[in-house]
């Protein structure tokens, strides 16, 4: 059915439309709706764990909450009884003495992490410095006498690698010694350097050889690629911001040439791998930089080759490659090539590739079933020799690997019948072999934190509506002991609510899409509501922001709390579904999975006669506010109301490597048009009929300003009416600006949804 005639029947059976709406909104309902916020809530939450760390004795650090306080926990499974990680104190008062003119710490909200173990005493990182705690107190830890630069510190602790002036260097941290390790590197080709598109670190990009005396890195050539440019907001002169941002479709872009620094000898000495130079893609990311460090490149337990995964620009085929550390010659191992773009696991996470030299072996992930599965292949012919899992569902993470057992364990989503196939569960599997073994039961997701031995973990259960549990336990998924049990009784005498969790069909009338949906705590199902569309579409990622719990995502049930339906739909074209639902648009972009939330609203309504399809509210950012423009402008007999923040309107315009990966290279037609024609918004402006909130930070450096300013050009040029916001000083983000974004968007849905007057001015903070 076409959406306006749907549209249209939905408004004959309401009868309603905007006659029911709240007589008014008092500053006491942003008040109830700010106390529905993540940081008046999490407080809340007796027994919540966070902040799992291991350390090397197999011990286990985490904090407990309780009382809106968090106490920092160190369990020995050897006797089995939970202890306190450090003096809670005495941190708080190292912390004032080394930052004499900051804010005072409070021992019972330490935000504590980076555990590790020294000697009898404990290591911490907090506010940017480091900190020993042992049984006679704690005392910060002087840094380096030379240099700021960030480092990246060698597996045991006692250098740091770091950029400075486009070159490498090494600093001994106890001495603060420092070595020039290259000397060739100049400006736009320099080593380790993190800055292409919309990473621009002061970072090293590099990985360490486990003995420490090789480094893998490149010399990044960026000499000819496009620059980015942001202008600065103050007095006088105006500050200039740039950086190298490759776009789609140009004809130079940022490679990468491999090396290795030999830091063996007495003079370090760097070995270029012989091949091309490579691009600046990799299997896990929109940058070559994964979740837990550039983890395309893995070396060999003896740090005398490496392997790494090269990509083409389209990511359309992952080489996996091995070099010789000592004469950097590289051999071509095996190589998979797809239709559309291969990535190393279902979503855009870790790599789930591994190097197994020392069995003569790599693990490969594919998903050329249509489904991410595992393959155990021959390092020297690259032939596959088993798959290792299989069926309609995906591994998601590979967390530990024992090469003398041959088990490995994983994450994967989707292989237990009959339940929400977002779900985690983490499993184990023979290299040689057998059937995959559940290691986690419950009907829940699971956050898991693998020890670094593999035997021992920490399982972290729940759904959006139950709470966590957190259980510690063995490799084979015994339990060892239970650390904590949430208790939300605090909270819910609040007046929190859980969202609900909701299954409609997608476009094609067969597929099951899965949702969340949030509702005023006061829900009268005898009124009409307006009901609100929360969007991001992926493809990386989707709309859903978790499915642990979690007391509050975002502002979902804050903004329900005004009077409104929210919902947050994981369309087709997102990812930890089959491979042929993520590419249900590839090469379309502007289709944002909108024809799904379409159908979505349409069942919604139909099921539920309290939600006034009449009165259709959508909002995101960044991916997500390119979208609520696209559905302001494709489907605006649909959405009344958009609030498009941060919005990548024309991917032509965005960095190189995320769009390319998703849409494909740019191709040029006969006519003057390409395969990018007509996937931008400002083609579509002109169809505005509701409407539109469009806001950007002008120093946004992922997606830059100038793509909400084309679409405000084309809004003037079509006569149309609409709402604007500019943040001089924001970045992607928004920053400190983000609880007034917050405030506005409450505000615009309000007087336009609602249909009445917001109260004047209110002022959204931070908990205190």
């Amino acid at each position: 059915m076409d959406a306006k005639y749907w549209l249209l029947g939905a408004l004959a059976v309401s009868g309603m439309g905007m006659g029911d709406a709240a007589a008014q909104v008092t500053a006491a309902d942003y008040e109830r709706a700010a106390k529905m916020l993540g940081d008046r809530t999490a407080p809340l939450v007796d027994g919540g764990v966070r902040g799992v760390a291991w350390l090397d004795d197999g011990s286990v650090v985490y904090g407990a909450s309780a009382g809106g306080k968090t106490a920092w926990l160190r369990f020995d499974p050897a006797s089995g009884t939970p202890a306190p990680a450090f003096d809670h104190k005495a941190l708080a008062a190292a912390i004032d003495k080394a930052n004499p003119k900051g804010k005072p710490a409070d021992p019972d909200k330490l935000m504590a992490g980076g555990f590790k173990r020294d000697g009898d005493a404990l290591r911490i990182d907090l506010r940017g410095s480091a900190y020993r705690c042992d049984a006679a107190g704690c005392a910060a830890l002087a840094k380096p006498a030379s240099g700021t630069e960030p480092g990246a510190a060698s597996p045991d602790g006692s250098r740091a690698a770091f950029v400075r002036d486009w070159n490498l260097w090494l600093r001994d941290l106890a001495s603060g010694k420092e070595t020039q390790l290259t000397f060739d590197g100049k400006p736009d080709y320099g080593y380790a350097t993190d800055n292409a598109g919309w990473k621009h670190t002061d970072n090293a990009i590099l990985v360490w050889s486990p003995d420490g005396n090789r480094i893998a890195t490149f010399q990044q050539d960026q000499r000819k690629t496009s620059t980015m440019t942001l202008v600065a907001t103050n007095a006088g002169a105006p500050k200039v911001e740039q950086w190298k941002y490759p776009f789609v479709g140009d004809e130079h872009i940022t490679m990468i040439e491999r090396v290795v620094i030999d830091l063996s000898a007495d003079t370090p000495k760097t070995v270029r791998l012989q091949m091309p130079p490579d691009q600046h893609r990799s299997t896990c990311s929109d940058d070559v930089v994964c979740s837990e460090g550039w983890e395309d490149v893995q070396w060999a337990k003896d740090g005398k080759t490496l392997a790494f995964v090269s990509t083409d620009r389209g990511h359309k085929s992952a080489k996996l490659r091995v070099a010789d550390a000592a004469t950097g010659a590289v051999r071509d191992v095996f190589e998979e090539t797809v239709a559309t773009q291969y990535q190393s696991a279902p979503a855009l996470d870790s790599v789930n590739w591994r190097y197994l030299p020392e069995s003569n072996e790599f693990l490969w992930f594919s998903q050329k079933s249509d489904w991410g599965h595992l393959y155990l292949h021959d390092l020297a012919t690259g032939k596959q020799k088993r798959q290792l899992t299989r069926g309609d569902w995906n591994v998601a993470k590979v967390a530990h690997l024992d090469a003398a057992s041959r088990t490995l364990w994983f994450e994967g989503v989707g292989r237990e019948a009959g339940r929400d196939p977002y779900f985690v569960h983490f499993y184990k599997v023979g290299l040689d072999g057998g059937d995959v073994q559940l290691l986690t039961p419950e009907d829940a997701n699971h956050a898991i934190t693998p020890s670094k031995d593999g035997k021992r973990f920490v399982d972290i259960h729940s759904t959006i509506g139950t709470a966590p549990v957190a259980l510690l336990r063995d490799a084979d998924g015994r339990q060892v002991a239970e650390l904590a049990r949430a208790d939300l009784a605090r909270l819910q005498a609040a007046g929190w609510v859980a969202p609900e969790s909701f299954t409609v069909k997608a476009r094609d009338g067969k597929t099951d899409l899965y949702g969340q949906m949030f509702k005023p705590s006061a829900f009268d199902a005898s009124r009409k509501y307006p009901i609100i569309t929360y969007i991001y579409p992926g493809p990386q990622v989707g709309s859903v922001r978790s499915r642990s719990f979690q007391p509050a995502h975002g502002d979902h049930q804050a903004l329900a709390e005004l009077g409104f339906i929210v919902i947050a739909v994981d369309g087709m074209g997102t990812p930890m579904r089959s491979k042929s639902f993520q590419d249900a648009w590839y090469g379309d972009m502007i289709d944002n999975t909108l024809p799904d939330q379409v159908a979505a609203l349409k069942q919604l309504a139909a099921r539920h006669p309290w939600i006034d399809a009449a009165r259709t509210g959508i909002w995101g950012h960044s991916g997500g506010g390119n979208a609520t423009a696209t559905a302001l402008f494709r489907y605006p007999d649909v959405y009344k109301v958009g609030i498009a923040e941060s919005g990548n309107h024309d991917n032509l315009l965005y960095e190189d490597d995320w769009a390319e990966r998703y849409h494909g290279l740019l191709e040029k037609k006969a006519d003057g048009t390409s395969n990018y024609t007509g996937q931008d918004n400002a083609a579509y402006a002109k169809n505005l009929k509701g409407k539109l909130f469009l806001l950007h930070g002008m120093m946004d450096d992922n997606v830059p300003p100038q793509m909400t300013l084309l679409v405000v050009d084309a809004l003037v040029k079509a006569n149309k009416d609409f709402d604007l916001l500019l943040l001089p000083h924001a970045r992607h983000g928004f920053g400190a600006d983000s609880y007034y974004v917050m405030r506005r968007r409450w505000d615009y849905f309000v007087r336009h949804l609602l249909g009445v007057e917001p109260p004047p001015q209110f002022e959204l903070k931070p908990a205190m």
